[in-house]
């Protein structure tokens, strides 16, 4: 199959076809497509089996002229070679998402634009889709919500201790062809791969983004048993995702695994041989994913900081996925306290980006308690989690049962799910995220409850200013505000006007029960 033209940033797929009968056309046969833009540059791109004889090569363009391409294999097999041309048209595209550390919150898209993360946890997006449920409609929720970015792993796991079983799987989405029990790791499932290819394509058109988390969790099988998946199964399998995915913009992140100190046995904690590990599966991606996706690291432990843990190799990983849920209990998870501290301690002197990316399952109570930790995780546990996470200068990403592991309730949002899009309005509406900082020294306040430290963010020029009360109380400034002071409720989204106390200071709106006061942003703008 020839294309003649195609616009910029967009992916084109070049297949061939063979008649020789190989035992094992997944390994038995490399096609490799080599393509030379205008400038000169070549890109070397893996191709993959798909079946019937065919294989296929897919590539994203970013420069416009006319294009030389060559598909090759190895072995030789004079039916898996092409070569020709094509043109590839002007397009107005956001392109890839960089991480760009030091500037906006670290992400921006090709075209300049700096991104605000928010996204989501649908951890088996794949695995319900091929099941049967309405991922396309969820998909489209999403992204008229103003979400950009979806945590989904590709392969899928029937189970999440203690008793988190997906009852919702009603066929098999392993991955691989054999089972659990027998495992082929030379093979893949292409019934499978079908499904992931059809929703990642309609991620691609509503313009969300994927961080595509390659090995689940290292407590599953086979990832706890490397005896079994060995490293040249890993490799195989990381190639073949790597081929089939990498020419799509939705791929933001390529995430090797889950709370990646599980390697290599799937126990849960701090292990060197991890971040070894990591080093060097963000090296082979950076050697062998052509189109220079992130590379992230998601963490389970968060001690050590993560620079002392990947300091032989800084520029390996580019962006931390960092996850601490705060305080949960009965008590106290209404105030996701400690999220601000831990990230300060965690990200401190780390010289990649970072994203707040899991702090908690928002809790249905219509839904069976399967996971413990989850029991307290409430809207206001959602809330505060995040304007904890952004009041560091991250982007944020939550999870919710309903979508979440064991469940599968798919046409239905949780109440705090409309407090992240108020905390979207903020950042992108009312106030330039992009060019706020984390700034301790805005604020002064004698607030010493729980949980209740003022949080300030400012612009260099400190012109805009902005100061969140995680449980309401005073505040001043050490300096003076630029203009029309506000309050931002992050319960409803309503701006009110703002007027100094007496002594000069800032007292939060009284409102909410004496236990559980609630909490608001302040802020003043010159350019409002």
């Amino acid at each position: 199959m020839s294309i003649r033209s195609l616009p910029r940033r967009t992916v084109g797929e070049w297949e061939v076809t063979s008649t020789r009968e190989y035992e094992n056309p997944f390994v038995d046969v490399e096609v490799i497509g080599r393509f030379i833009s205008p400038s000169g540059r070549e890109w070397r791109v893996p191709g993959f089996y798909d079946g019937d004889g065919v294989w296929k090569v897919r590539f994203n363009p970013g420069e416009e002229g006319r294009w030389a391409y060559r598909l090759e294999s190895y072995p030789e097999d004079p039916e898996l070679r092409a070569e020709g041309t094509f043109e590839v048209l002007p397009r107005e595209a956001r392109g890839f998402l960089r991480s760009v550390p030091g500037q906006a919150w670290g992400f921006i898209y090709e075209s300049g634009e700096p991104v605000f993360i928010l996204g989501d946890t649908v951890y088996n997006l794949f695995g319900m889709a091929h099941c049967g449920a309405d991922v396309e409609a969820f998909l489209e929720r999403r992204a008229s919500q103003g979400f950009n970015l979806l945590r989904v792993r590709v392969p899928v796991s029937p189970f999440h201790p203690p008793k988190g079983y997906s009852e919702w799987q009603t066929r098999r989405t392993w991955p691989w062809e054999g089972s659990e029990q027998a495992p082929v790791f030379d093979r893949f499932n292409l019934e499978y791969f079908a499904t992931v290819d059809r929703v990642v394509r309609k991620v691609e058109e509503l313009g969300l983004g994927l961080e595509v988390i390659m090995e689940a969790w290292g407590f599953e099988f086979p990832f706890n048993s490397r005896h079994i998946f060995v490293a040249e199964w890993e490799e195989l399998w990381m190639r073949y995702l790597v081929a089939r995915y990498d020419a799509y913009s939705c791929v933001y992140f390529w995430t090797p695994m889950n709370e990646y100190e599980f390697y290599p046995n799937g126990d849960w904690h701090y292990k060197p041989t991890a971040d070894r590990w990591a080093i060097r599966i963000a090296r082979w991606l950076r050697a062998n994913a052509p189109h220079g996706h992130i590379v992230s690291l998601h963490n389970g432990p968060w001690d050590p900081p993560f620079a002392h843990r990947f300091r032989s190799d800084p520029k390996a990983i580019d962006t931390i996925m960092f996850q601490f849920w705060g305080t949960t209990g009965r008590d106290d998870a209404w105030l996701a306290a400690g999220i601000e501290d831990r990230i300060a301690y965690s990200l401190g002197g780390w010289y990649g980006t970072a994203v707040f990316a899991e702090y908690g399952y928002e809790r249905n109570p219509a839904l069976p308690l399967n996971i413990p930790g989850h029991e307290f995780c409430d809207p206001e546990h959602t809330r505060r989690g995040a304007w904890r996470g952004a009041f560091c200068g991250l982007g944020v990403i939550h999870g919710f049962e309903n979508s979440w592991g064991p469940f599968m309730v798919l046409e239905e949002d949780q109440p705090g799910l409309e407090y992240l899009l108020h905390l979207r309005r903020f950042f992108t509406e009312v106030v330039p995220f992009h060019r706020l900082l984390p700034d301790a020294s805005l604020v002064v306040s004698d607030i010493s409850e729980q949980g209740g430290k003022p949080l300030a963010l400012s612009s260099p020029e400190r012109d805009v200013l902005a100061v969140y009360l995680p449980r309401g109380g005073e505040f001043k400034l050490s300096v003076n505000p630029p203009a029309d002071p506000c309050w931002y409720d992050p319960r409803t989204g309503e701006v009110l006007a703002a007027e100094a106390s007496p002594s000069g200071g800032w007292v939060a709106p009284q409102s909410g029960p004496a236990d559980r006061p609630h909490d608001w942003v302040w802020f003043s703008t010159s350019g409002r």
